[in-house]
């Protein structure tokens, strides 16, 4: 889990995307293509002013390049280039995120669409691009996971379509909104579109066919989408089957392969939330949520054709080994990871509890060393760095690093032991974190809650609607900082903003990220494979929709990132702005109690 780029997590958020309707009358169009399914009628497919407006568009846009001079006319006004309107946001993000494709770079293209969309919402050309990189990155994923691989030699067609049913159902029993059965087969038919050109897909399913009859059987399979309606799940599942009978008939691609495709997108078409998650993924997932696993205790990311060591779990076998942020692993076992993505480097650091691994380290300077470890049950602290940050003023910190389990638990510990040391203030650092469970959120809220409303969640089924309050008994009175930031996302916004809501406590940093919605993850039957599938809304105590907003801090502090060193001689409390600024808020209350009690 740990050992992974993100699989604590890679994230994607962001669930908002926006439709344009169009007024108007609906037009037919007649073909003589025969649709995925049986028709019930006649090959008639309506299409929307949407449809024809898009088409529309491109055509013109087709036909203005076309008639673009290659010269300037004589006599046409030149204007100078510092009177030319600069390109807006939105088209630098465009650029920057096609420049990442062509490189293939999805990881870092997911990542910067992610950021784009945030800012330009209502974009929807950006929100077609993040769904385009995520499609890409999650195919890289699973065909270099080695659970992945297994279920697709293990599955037959119609175990594949029992697969895709089960997740259909899934769907439409669970999804916080009436699923869209169009889109979803559409989705999935564009999965395997991206697939299709993917080197890896067609080399592990050994897909000989060139790239002539490949072209011809997606232009087959399109034309006859155009003219197929999709109205329900079962629908859904006779066109996933037909597509992959027909890819089996024309350019011998295993039905599994392209079943599998169509049960992914149905997933990841839903919002950038919503998964599919293979054998290994529902692992970690199930991991992160206990707060422990067997492995080493290191967070990787590929970086510069090596892997950087991001972080290194106190007490693990990582860090008694003296491996620090920063390093970077050359070698796992004699396997040079220069080429290797972090997925393909978490199986090689996997392997069963009292295993060992020996890693070829490069230290900062370029120095190598070898390291021997053993592979051991990793305890992942969901607080750390707790101490006293001013012990004259009382101030006490603690690091909430994620929501998991023993979250309840190792807070009450925390809050004793600096209660001991003196402390009069506590900030709690939810910088970076990413959520967790709901219900630990609440847990830890109802501390320092005395009454009211914690959260409120709100979904399509009755059964998702529920108001978490708070409880006075074994509340603490302490006063609160809270410090956030743009990665504070999710079950710690709930938290966030239940100190907002009841003016407990101050929020110092950045406004949080705004992904306001609860996933539910569901195991799967028909083979060990799992979907994270968002079930409800959630809504701070004052019905603040956290999706998109976020949270707004009391007190607003740009800064960069937390500074990380491992030299014992400099105290990276002094470096942090964010952790300053709140230390310097309790300071100027502590002297001046009347402002504060006025504020």
């Amino acid at each position: 889990m740990m050992e992974t780029l993100k699989r604590r997590g890679v994230r994607a958020r962001g669930d908002v995307e926006s439709k344009l309707e169009f007024p108007g009358p609906i037009r037919y169009t007649f073909c003589m293509d025969p649709p995925l399914m049986m028709p019930k009628r006649s090959c008639v497919r309506s299409v929307t002013w949407e449809r024809i407006t898009a088409s529309l568009l491109a055509a013109a846009l087709t036909l203005l390049v076309g008639l673009m001079p290659a010269t300037r006319a004589s006599g046409q006004v030149s204007i100078p280039a510092e009177a030319m309107p600069l390109e807006s946001g939105w088209q630098n993000a465009l650029q920057r995120g096609h420049e990442l494709e062509a490189q293939q770079r999805w990881g870092e293209a997911l990542a910067h669409y992610e950021s784009a969309v945030r800012e330009f919402p209502d974009r929807r050309d950006l929100w077609e691009r993040l769904t385009r990189a995520r499609s890409h990155f999650d195919l890289a994923r699973r065909y270099e996971d080695q659970s992945y691989l297994q279920s697709l030699r293990s599955l037959d067609e119609p175990k594949a379509l029992a697969l895709y049913e089960e997740i259909l159902g899934k769907i439409e029993s669970h999804y916080v909104q009436p699923p869209n059965w169009q889109e979803l087969a559409e989705r999935g038919l564009a999965n395997l579109d991206v697939a299709l050109a993917d080197a890896a897909f067609r080399r592990r399913n050994d897909l000989q066919a060139s790239d002539q009859a490949i072209k011809a059987f997606q232009e087959n399979i399109h034309r006859r989408m155009s003219v197929t309606v999709v109205k329900s799940r079962q629908q859904a599942r006779e066109v996933a089957g037909n597509v992959a009978r027909a890819a089996a008939q024309e350019i011998k691609l295993s039905p599994t392969a392209a079943i599998l495709e169509f049960a992914c997108g149905a997933t990841t078409s839903l919002d950038p939330y919503s998964s599919f998650l293979t054998s290994s993924q529902l692992k970690d997932v199930f991991s992160q949520i206990e707060g422990n696993f067997v492995g080493l205790g290191i967070e990787l990311r590929a970086q510069k054709r090596s892997l950087e060591i991001v972080s290194v779990i106190s007490g693990s076998p990582a860090a008694q080994s003296g491996l620090r942020a920063g390093d970077r692993i050359v070698e796992v076992d004699g396997v040079a990871t220069d080429q290797m993505s972090t997925d393909e480097a978490a199986d090689l650091l996997k392997g069963v509890e009292g295993s060992w691994t020996e890693l070829l380290l490069m230290d900062a300077d370029g120095g190598l060393r070898h390291v021997r470890m053993m592979r051991r049950r990793v305890e992942v602290p969901s607080v750390d760095n707790v101490h006293m940050v001013d012990t004259e003023s009382g101030i006490a910190y603690m690091k909430l690093a994620s929501f998991q389990k023993t979250t309840s638990r190792d807070i009450d510990a925390a809050l004793w032991q600096l209660h001991q040391q003196g402390m009069k203030t506590l900030v709690i650092d939810l910088r970076g974190n990413p959520g967790g469970l709901l219900t630990a959120a609440v847990e830890v809220a109802d501390k320092f809650v005395t009454t009211g409303n914690i959260v409120s969640t709100r979904g399509r089924n009755s059964h998702e609607d529920f108001d978490y309050r708070a409880h006075s008994l074994g509340t603490w009175r302490v006063p609160l900082l809270v410090l956030i930031d743009g990665d504070t996302a999710s079950a710690s916004e709930i938290f966030a903003g239940a100190i907002r809501d009841h003016r407990r406590g101050t929020l110092v940093g950045q406004r949080s990220y705004g992904k306001g919605s609860v996933q539910g993850i569901f195991t799967l039957n028909t083979a060990d494979i799992g979907v994270r599938l968002t079930t409800a809304k959630f809504y701070s105590p004052s019905g603040q929709a956290i999706s998109q907003g976020g949270v707004s801090p009391d007190l607003m502090v740009q800064s960069t990132r937390k500074p990380v060193t491992d030299d014992p001689a400099v105290n990276p409390d002094q470096g942090d702005v964010v952790l300053q600024a709140a230390i310097a808020h309790v300071r100027n209350q502590q002297q001046n109690p009347q402002q504060a009690r006025a504020r």
